[in-house]
């Protein structure tokens, strides 16, 4: 049996089998940090599709020492960057509202608890776009220690940055966070 360090330093050798056999074992976790960095689904896939090839394109570099989820996580930050800038071009171009967006079609599914789904639905929808509107600097370090569980030691060392720093950004984010979801109770 072949284990995810014998794998990622195949990879790292170009070995295009092992290199896709550590994609499908990474794929839900990047899919997920990807989902709630832009917070639409269909860019989330072209994002991943971005962060694979650029690995790929890139893997000759890669240390296998290092873990390979820390390495493909820092190219995903890069690849979310970049898109978070694009975005924001194309808003001050042409506008912030993108009317033909799922999201803006979607209708609730009429249900026996529908105004309680709609407000679960309504509240989780505004987190995501809280969470998609944060800064980089404020989302990523959220993102990495809040909702995928990683240490704020390992949060570090993906960013490059220091342990106290993520410690004082993943306050500031919480704290725009709350800021956002109940302006009510943020000023108490």
């Amino acid at each position: 049996m072949t284990g995810p360090d014998d794998l990622a330093a195949r990879a790292a050798g170009g070995d295009a089998d092992a290199f896709g056999r550590l994609m499908q074992a990474t794929k839900s976790d990047l899919y997920r940090f990807v989902r709630r960095y832009v917070g639409d689904a269909e860019e989330t896939y072209d994002l991943m599709q971005e962060t694979y090839a650029a690995a790929w394109l890139a893997i000759r570099r890669y240390d296998p020492e290092r873990p390979f989820e820390t390495w493909l996580r820092a190219i995903a930050i890069n690849k979310c960057r970049d898109w978070s800038r694009r975005r924001r071009v194309r808003r001050w171009l042409f506008g912030a509202v993108d009317l033909d967006t799922p999201r803006a079609m979607a209708t609730p599914d009429p249900g026996q608890d529908a105004f309680d789904d709609l407000a679960t639905a309504q509240t989780l929808s505004r987190l995501e776009r809280a969470i998609a509107d944060l800064p980089p600097q404020l989302k990523e370090p959220l993102l990495l220690t809040a909702i995928e569980t990683r240490s704020q030691a390992e949060a570090a060392v993906i960013l490059g940055v220091s342990v106290k720093t993520i410690e004082t950004r993943v306050a500031r984010a919480r704290r725009r966070l709350a800021q956002v979801l109940d302006p009510d109770d943020a000023r108490r």
